[in-house]
């Protein structure tokens, strides 16, 4: 079975001022459908570059990146920008929500852009609201819901669309740690609804809930294994 993700020989440089700055120097990577993978790293190691290139938000400078079989690293920002949308499920530490829309509202918005008609948005928007235990908060704004109920919008949202992988950005950096639990618990639930879950923390009790961890060091790959995972069996 071929890969969802197959990364070959990436490589990323910034210029800045008149250094250039190798942010990836070569990473080939694959990643299977229904892995769970977390990416560690500390600051500076390449690892914010490898999920904004697998996030499809920045192009790479040589290198390939296939993406459910398409080659993504030649793409045009419109391309990017309609692949990320239809194969991408993002979800921030920072939950991203708009103020002025109900929950109801924010999860839909991806559909908004792929053009789906508002009755279907709504009914599948409640249904992923629903499968995050949200069903009787779909009408409150994100300033009337708790932080781990921000994140819960935030994931259903990620859903909307049914995409390849979901890309998980320190989800639980804002919260604490009994609503920490709760949200790794819905991505190991997601999970084992057969999603893709790539999730980017620097925190190992976090890294702890994925099947399989990719450290990176210095733009390169440092290690790549599997784990044990007793952790995601906590119901």
């Amino acid at each position: 079975m071929e890969p969802i993700i197959n990364i070959k020989d990436l490589k990323k440089t910034y210029i800045m001022g008149t250094t250039q700055v190798h942010a990836l120097q070569s990473v080939s990577l694959q990643i299977r459908k229904n892995e769970y993978v977390a990416l560690m790293g500390p600051s500076g190691s390449g690892k914010s570059t490898l999920m904004n290139l697998l996030g499809c938000l920045d192009t790479p400078t040589s290198g390939e990146y296939f993406l459910n079989g398409s080659n993504v690293s030649t793409m045009t920002d419109s391309e990017l920008a309609e692949i990320r949308n239809k194969e991408i499920g993002f979800v921030f530490q920072t939950f991203n929500l708009l103020p002025r829309l109900s929950a109801l509202e924010n999860v839909a918005l991806p559909l908004v852009y792929a053009g789906v008609s508002k009755t279907r948005r709504h009914e599948r928007a409640e249904e992923v609201l629903k499968a995050v235990g949200l069903g009787d908060r779909m009408d409150h704004k994100p300033n009337e819901l708790s932080g781990g109920q921000r994140q819960r919008v935030a994931i259903a949202r990620a859903l909307v669309n049914s995409p390849s992988i979901i890309l998980a950005d320190e989800p639980t950096g804002n919260l604490d740690s009994k609503t920490s639990i709760e949200i790794m618990q819905i991505l190991g639930a997601l999970h084992q609804q057969g999603n893709t879950i790539i999730l980017v923390t620097h925190e190992p009790d976090i890294a702890k809930y994925a099947r399989r961890v990719v450290r990176m060091r210095d733009g390169l790959i440092e290690s790549d294994t599997l784990q044990a995972h007793e952790a995601t069996h906590q119901h």
